[in-house]
């Protein structure tokens, strides 16, 4: 069945740097856009970055252009979300997405920037 397992979030001093990744199974993972997603407490789920299957086109909110990088590895099933600079309104817990027959997410990995 489809997976998405998401990894290496944590606590981090603001400016520091993480390294997220989604790593994927179920499905084959070169054929799909994936989206990076995350959700405050008592926010909305916004999107963060979108790689499409290839890697040919990347965008990013606002909030994160110049900070955080997407990418992924097609032949690992893994895509990762480079995250430099981090502020105290990135906090959030962090998902990845993939669009199939319906959405399907990971379980989420929480990112928590706090001195």
């Amino acid at each position: 069945q489809v997976q998405l397992v998401e990894s290496g979030g944590g606590l981090v001093q603001p400016g520091g740097s993480l390294r997220l990744a989604c790593e994927a199974s179920g499905f084959t993972f070169s054929q799909y856009f994936v989206r990076w997603y995350r959700q405050a407490l008592g926010k909305e789920r916004e999107l963060v970055a979108l790689i499409t299957n290839a890697g040919g086109y990347i965008d990013y909110a606002d909030a994160v252009k110049g900070r955080f990088t997407v990418s992924r590895d097609n032949d690992k099933n893994t895509s990762y979300l480079q995250m430099n600079s981090l502020k105290l309104e990135d906090t959030a817990v962090y998902y990845c997405n993939v669009l199939l027959d319906v959405n399907y997410w990971g379980q989420g990995t929480q990112v928590t920037v706090s001195s």
